[in-house]
């Protein structure tokens, strides 16, 4: 597996970027068209539905020794800087180095922070500095936290790994394990006591971490899932539970818990100024809320309608989009945006991809290597299939299999039975498979290649047929009404039409705020565009670099 993603990260954008597109015709006839629509003259300009947001999924947040708000990034792999006032944002650390799932402030002003996919502590003395790496190889690598007095830094492995460690901040010494298999030491920090104050994610408790023994006190339990807790200097711990959607303080001598403020779920971390303003992180939403710690006031600073939004499919006049951190819904018409399912409110589990069928949807999850199936109309949780080896795309058929593209073996399944455990290979040794279409007939499927082309993979079998190449990183696919097949090219910031029985393309529209720049050790295609067209020919894309829904009409 690792070895075929370094393959695809390592293609050549002057290879992707190619000359002009090659079209070739594949065997049959082209797709019938499914309405009276007819092929427009022309593309009208791109109307924003969603408009765009800040960040990419928003988590760890930390108030420097000047005051400023930073918020980091894993998915859009940056950190960023938050005025306080007005919630403008922008970048503070650029990609990939500022990926960073939690940030933390050393006692002299010096500054860490996590690399979550990258595996890495990155550490910089300040602002003029350069940038160091304090240890690598730390897969899942989470949160961490200096001692207020000290400096000495702490860091812990959560979700990909599970371990506590102490962290030489000269970069000499390996990290030295404190304790490992805790139940997920999440956003924690440290006391003036030198003991280590954290969320255990997956035994609903808080605890104190000795950092020497590695001996664990539960402080408060009850929690739904607690996912961050802070200090503040009047001896309370305060506690986002991320499930439960709350801001919890804990007095920790009196152990007492009170509920602070009632927030949207999926909360992430935290952060507290020095005059007591708590900021609260929301990566659903993209957002970042200050509370009142005495009133209980929430006052939003900035925030998004979707998160990082990915693979899409129409539903009637709703597109389904799926968010990353959630699935959403959004009216074409009004642009309004639904939750569907939130992150940790439900049994999603990071969706970048949505595939419809009569009666089902699908959503898949390269990250998790896992497609869930839920009900079409009620859009109630099915069923959870696990083990796909990152899974780009999924497509239910009303036959109740499933259609799924694996990049890391570059295979097409069909999956079928029981949590999807019988596996079908239609089509192998592709060029990292993403995302597909169905034909209109049923009888085939459109697939793209990270590497350049477009194949049509037959589900009865036999060898795929190339319908496209050299087209630029093609991700998200759709067939008009009139039979044609539009393709998302993330490299060149385009959608093309490829007129399949001519065997002509032209550009849709261009310029396009898409293709998410993936991080290192990560597929190509991070957050795969997603495309798709009405019955009047009104193509829906959404664009992942500002996290917005394009719409754009014909001209006929």
């Amino acid at each position: 597996m690792k070895e075929r993603l370094r393959f695809f990260a390592a293609l050549s954008c002057a290879v992707l970027l190619g000359a002009c597109t090659a079209i070739n015709s594949p065997a049959g006839e082209a797709p019938a068209a499914a309405s009276k629509a007819t092929a427009p003259a022309s593309w009208a300009a791109p109307q924003v539905l969603v408009p765009p947001s800040n960040f990419h999924g928003v988590h760890g947040l930390a108030v420097d020794r000047k005051g400023r708000l930073l918020a980091g990034t894993v998915t859009g792999g940056e950190m960023w800087v938050v005025d306080r006032k007005t919630g403008a944002s922008e970048v503070f650390i650029a990609g990939p180095e500022g990926e960073s799932d939690d940030i933390a402030i050393g006692p002299r002003g010096e500054m860490a922070w996590t690399s979550y996919l990258q595996g890495i502590i990155r550490y910089r003395r300040n602002d003029k500095a350069p940038i160091q790496e304090l240890a690598t190889g730390l897969p899942g690598i989470n949160s961490l936290a200096f001692h207020p007095r000290s400096g000495k830094l702490y860091a812990s492995q959560v979700f990909l790994g599970d371990a506590l460690w102490e962290i030489d901040v000269r970069g000499r010494k390996k990290p030295r394990l404190i304790a490992k298999d805790m139940g997920g030491f999440n956003g924690f920090e440290v006391g003036r006591d030198g003991m280590l104050y954290g969320p255990l994610w997956f035994k609903q408790q808080v605890v104190k971490i000795h950092p020497r023994t590695g001996k664990i006190t539960v402080i408060a339990d009850g929690f739904q899932t607690p996912a961050a807790a802070n200090l503040d200097r009047r001896g309370n711990l305060w506690v986002v539970d991320t499930k439960a959607g709350t801001l919890v303080k804990v007095h920790l001598k009196s152990r007492k818990k009170t509920v602070v403020a009632q927030l949207d779920t999926a909360l992430d971390n935290l952060a507290i100024a020095r005059e007591g303003t708590i900021y609260v992180s929301n990566m659903a939403d993209n957002a970042v809320i200050a509370v009142n710690p005495k009133t209980g006031k929430a006052t939003t600073l900035t925030s998004g309608e979707l998160a990082v939004p990915s693979g899409s499919r129409l539903d009637g006049q709703q597109l389904l989009v799926a968010d990353v951190f959630g699935f959403r819904s959004v009216d074409t018409q009004s642009g309004e945006v639904k939750d569907i399912y939130r992150m940790q409110a439900s049994e999603m589990e990071y969706p970048f991809s949505v595939g419809v069928s009569s009666s089902q949807v699908a959503l898949a999850s390269w990250f998790t290597g896992t497609v869930q199936l839920l009900d079409r109309s009620t859009k109630k949780h099915v069923s959870m299939a696990h083990g796909f080896k990152a899974p780009m795309d999924a497509i239910p058929l009303d036959d109740g299999s499933v259609l799924v593209t694996e990049i890391a073996t570059g295979q097409v399944l069909r999956a079928s039975g029981d949590h999807l455990k019988d596996r079908q290979v239609l089509a192998k040794d592709l060029q990292g498979p993403v995302q597909m279409v169905l034909s209109a007939d049923g009888k085939s499927v459109f697939v793209s290649e990270a590497a350049g082309r477009v194949l049509r993979v037959a589900l009865a079998g036999g060898a795929p047929e190339v319908v496209a190449e050299k087209l630029a990183m093609p991700e998200g696919l759709a067939i008009t009404p009139w039979g044609s097949l539009l393709v998302v090219e993330a490299a060149a910031q385009r959608i093309t039409e490829i007129d399949l029985k001519a065997k002509t393309s032209r550009t849709v529209a261009q310029g396009l705020p898409i293709g998410l720049p993936a991080l290192p050790g990560m597929p190509p295609v991070f957050a795969p565009t997603g495309v798709d067209v009405d019955a009047d020919g009104v193509v829906y894309v959404t664009a992942d670099r500002n996290n917005s829904v394009l719409k754009i009409s014909p001209v006929r």
